[in-house]
Parts: C-alpha cells; structure tokens; sequence
C-alpha cells in the first residue's frame, strides 16, 4: 500500500502541487475521490477537523490544509530549502502564492463576468512580483529560492500552469516566467505525470473557468 493518500474532489484545485510533487520525488500515492453528491450527505465532511477537503493520509498521520500538507512534505523531502534563510523565503513565496490562488479560486466561483475582466487585466501585476524573485535568483536560471527545487516550487508551477490555460498569453510579458514553466514541465517525472491521463482529464476548477 501506498503511504500516502489523497482524499479530494475530482479536480485539480488545491491538490494538484502535491501530486506533482510527489510524482517528481517517485512517490506513489492513493486517491480516493469524493463526489458532490457523496460530500452534500455531510457525513465526510463533519468527519474532516476543518470541514473542507483535501484531506492528507501519511501513514497514521492525518493532515488538512493543502499548505500544511505542502510544508510537511517539503520537511519530508529536503524541499525547504538549504538553510533558515531560503525556508523563510520559500515560506514568503508560497504565501504569495496563496493570495493569487485565493483570488482566482474566489473569482472562478463566486465574482460576475465583469469581476473576471478586470481580474484578467489586474493579472500581470500580481504575476510579476514572481518575474522579480527569479530574476534575483541567479538570473532566473534556477528555481524561485535558492539552487534547489522547493515545494513552492511546484506550487507556482501548479499556478502558472493554470493560468496559462485560463488566461492565455498571461505569460507573455514575463520570459523568466515562461521559461521556468517550460524548465520545470520538462523534468522527467514531472514531464511523464503532466502527460497523464490522470492529470490531463482532471479539470482545474471542476466545470467553471474564467
């Protein structure tokens, strides 16, 4: 058996960082699916501490919160960076990231067409503070701390990846950007779980989109 398994709906949502982390460290995994209809009969979610998925099975350790999750996994696997300087970066980082997906997530699910317009044109100012970071990372040749990958790595990778689909073009203007998506999609692992069924059907945000 797998020691880790993954309790989420069937999207990409706030999982997907985790599977491509894991599958990038050779990790196998569980996913137990859980439908709408299964999560409204309520006993699932008055099980779950929080009362929201993911739910995250290490062994006997039970996780909720997908930055939690990320966090304990990246202590797992040596991708928290080298020392407490670059962990308090990666930590920066990835609280960066969270604004821009609580943002998108809000907006796919709760804002008007409008909101989405304007959500489209306010976009490349909150892409680029990550332009910024790679560019003061050896040239935006590396990772987004440091000389080794992170689990804000995948993170941001999940996030682009994303919104290259959502919002097409949103790269553009940011070639440091563009080519660490392009970098980072062609790691072996990485490159083979991207190229998955499981990953290719698995819609991002379930049927809604930009």
């Amino acid at each position: 058996m797998p020691p880790y398994t993954i309790v989420y709906f069937p999207t990409r949502g706030r999982c997907e960082a985790l599977r491509m982390l894991l599958a990038d460290q050779d990790q196998s995994w569980k996913e137990e699916v859980v439908t709408k209809e299964s999560w409204l009969q309520g006993p699932l979610k008055a099980s779950c501490l929080y009362g929201q998925l993911p739910k995250f099975q290490d062994g006997d350790l039970t996780l909720y919160q997908s930055n939690a999750i990320l966090r304990h996994l990246g202590r797992s696997f040596g991708l928290y960076g080298t020392d407490e300087r670059e962990a308090a970066l990666v930590d920066m980082v990835n609280d960066g990231l969270e604004d821009l997906r609580r943002r998108c997530g809000h907006l796919i699910h709760h804002k008007r067409e409008e909101d989405k317009a304007q959500y489209v044109r306010e976009l490349p100012v909150h892409l680029k503070p990550f332009e910024t970071l790679l560019s003061q990372n050896q040239g935006g040749q590396a990772f987004i701390v440091g000389d080794q990958i992170s689990f804000a790595d995948y993170n941001l990778l999940d996030l682009l990846l994303n919104h290259q689909v959502l919002v097409p073009g949103c790269l553009d203007p940011f070639p440091l950007l563009s080519a660490y998506v392009a970098r980072l999609s062609a790691r072996p692992k990485l490159k083979a779980f991207l190229a998955s069924p499981e990953h290719v059907n698995r819609p991002i945000f379930g049927s809604r989109k930009i």
